[in-house]
């Protein structure tokens, strides 16, 4: 399977836009798209370095909509923070909510190129699947995959997602959220992926507690059948943790003994990556 994140292309049909003044112009729409929420991003989008303040007449003029639904729209990105109004002119600009997405995204992928040359050297030390992994509500996305060059070996496509509960590089970021984020996610429902799934909150949490105390998290089976892996915490900084690495393979490869063996380099590359991002801590 190619590790590579693929652009998914839907098929769409041209038809005219209607019931909003401004150009007559046809557009290819794709049907499982929201027009509303398509504007509003390209509302967005209007703004620039150049011209950081637009007003309701502009906004409609490029986007080739009436000024009742700019309005509309102004304000409910300004009630969400996607947008703040200048009350002396009434001109819009960008909101700070769009700042602390922007930080998420850099944070991701300061992630993914610190941690790039270490993830190489734990394949080459282990020779099997290295992850890295955010957590992103009660799931991972995997946004760094390299593969063992056996033949075989666990698999994951960039942008794959998969449940934080009983994914290894999951329960090593959950573990050190705030209980709000964790009782959230074992509050909610929990589906089983295998036969092996952990889902009582209760025994989740005492997974949770060993992963604090040993400084890695372990899953045999609970998330892939045939697979099992560990992953160890990255934190940034702040000493927050925002994401984890880890190794995977099948069950029959990464025995008690070969898993043993590896928390400790996978706990060491954390630590380098963690290092990277400006972790200063004595102790891990």
């Amino acid at each position: 399977m190619d590790t590579r994140l693929h652009d998914t292309k839907e098929s769409a049909r041209g038809r005219p836009k209607s019931g909003e003044a401004g150009p007559a112009v046809k557009k290819r729409s794709d049907p499982q798209k929201l027009s509303s929420v398509t504007t509003a991003m390209k509302l967005l989008k209007t703004f620039s370095e150049g011209e950081a303040e637009l007003g309701v007449t502009t906004l409609a003029r490029r986007l080739g909509v009436a000024k009742s639904t700019v309005y509309r729209l102004a304000t409910t990105l300004v009630a969400e923070g996607m947008l703040e109004q200048n009350r002396e002119n009434e001109k819009y600009r960008l909101g700070i909510a769009l700042f602390g997405l922007g930080a998420l995204v850099r944070q991701r992928m300061n992630v993914s190129n610190e941690a790039r040359p270490h993830i190489f050297a734990l394949r080459e030390a282990t020779n099997e699947t290295v992850r890295l992994a955010v957590l992103d509500g009660d799931e991972i996305m995997f946004v760094y995959d390299l593969e063992s060059t056996q033949a075989i070996r666990m698999r994951a496509n960039l942008g794959d997602r998969k449940p934080a509960f009983c994914s290894s590089e999951g329960r090593a970021m959950l573990a050190f959220q705030d209980e709000a984020a964790i009782d959230a996610i074992l509050g909610g429902a929990l589906a089983r992926r295998t036969p092996k799934t952990e889902t009582d909150p209760v025994q989740l949490r005492k997974a949770l507690a060993r992963v604090r105390k040993s400084g890695y998290a372990q899953e045999d089976e609970q998330c892939e059948a045939g697979m099992r892996s560990l992953a160890a915490p990255i934190r940034d900084a702040e000493g927050r943790v925002v994401a984890a690495v880890g190794v995977a393979g099948p069950r029959q490869r990464l025995t008690e003994d070969v898993l043993e063996t590896f928390a400790p380099q996978v706990i060491e590359t954390a630590r380098a990556v963690s290092s990277r991002l400006g972790y200063r801590a004595a102790n891990f």
